[in-house]
């Protein structure tokens, strides 16, 4: 029996979302996440991911900002 679902594991969303975030997916990984994923994942997984980032980034400020003074 063949899983119609591999390559679309935890792993697979993050390694998307992240090849996404930074534009450089392949296309081999963009049909196999149209034909196997399901959207809420990889929706979600970018709301995360992009959560992550403005935290970063607000991090990153609050530690300029404190050290300036």
């Amino acid at each position: 029996m063949v899983d119609e679902r591999k390559g679309t594991g935890f792993w697979s969303v993050v390694q998307s979302v992240l090849a996404a975030f930074i534009g450089v997916q392949s296309k081999a990984n963009k049909e196999r996440d149209f034909k196997h994923g399901k959207p809420i994942h990889f929706i979600v997984g970018g709301l995360i991911g992009t959560a992550i980032f403005i935290f970063c980034v607000w991090l990153l400020v609050q530690y300029i900002l404190s050290t300036s003074n």
